[in-house]
């Protein structure tokens, strides 16, 4: 195996302790303002708001079938169970590794994630030629959690200060493996649902070069759901694999 090949798969072992990719953090250079659509949240009708239960977010997750070219994932072997398998050493950038880690980034106990990956089977005419080749698929963390009254409104508040006040960078730990965020900047989103937020960090691969990735944050009502896209070929190359539309899409389209 060349050095390229192991240092893809080094890679992608300490990014599984966090979310099959949480040395993540999203990085990147663009420094777009933020997709951040506020629309009148004062007006909307989340004061009031019951938060739904970790059962009824779990019927609420894309299922197998609904996004076409897709295969649907529960998640269990790779994202981390709570909030205390992921810390970093600022507390204002909790809420960016919880959002990466399709955990709530706000202060709720109900919270449902499972990932959606490209499918590619259908399509591939020969066995990988590479072994590197079998992480060429983007795959997307997606997490959902509600909130009561205007809880889902603070938490993407908390998200949106945390991409200004991490830009420079802050140390993660996660499944008992530590990485550093390099940088932080907010970047072109989908602009669905009530509001929304996207960001990309910067990470460093332990000498193999920065890995660049993006996660979005979306709240529709009280409901907020939250993408982080990998594609470990990609890793140390530079390249960041794009958050989905077509799977952002769907998933906003099934929240109440």
């Amino acid at each position: 195996m060349n050095r390229s090949s192991g240092a893809r798969l080094s890679a992608a072992a300490a990014v599984s302790a966090l979310s099959l990719a949480l040395i993540t953090g999203c990085g990147g250079a663009s420094d777009n303002s933020g997709d951040s659509k506020d629309t009148e949240s004062s007006s909307s009708p989340t004061q009031a708001a019951k938060a739904l239960g970790t059962a009824e977010l779990e019927k609420l997750l894309l299922a197998q079938g609904e996004v076409k070219g897709y295969k649907v994932d529960s998640g269990d072997a790779t994202l981390p169970k709570s909030k205390t398998e992921v810390k970093t050493d600022k507390a204002e950038c909790d809420p960016l590794a919880w959002a990466t880690a399709a955990l709530a980034p706000g202060d709720t106990d109900a919270n449902a994630g499972n990932t959606v990956a490209e499918d590619k089977a259908s399509s591939a005419t020969a066995q990988p030629e590479d072994v590197a080749d079998a992480f060429n698929v983007n795959m997307t963390f997606v997490g959902l959690s509600s909130y009561e009254g205007d809880g889902a409104e603070k938490a993407m508040k908390a998200v949106s200060d945390g991409v200004s006040a991490c830009s420079g960078g802050y140390g993660l730990t996660a499944g008992g493996e530590n990485s550093k965020v390099t940088k932080v900047a907010s970047v072109k989103g989908s602009g669905l649902g009530d509001e929304s937020v996207a960001f990309a960090q910067g990470v460093d691969m332990d000498g193999e070069g920065t890995a660049t990735f993006h996660t979005e944050v979306v709240r529709k009502g009280s409901t907020i759901a939250t993408f982080y896209t990998v594609n470990f070929a990609a890793l140390g190359t530079g390249e960041a694999a794009e958050v989905p539309a077509a799977v952002v899409e769907a998933q906003v389209a099934k929240l109440k």
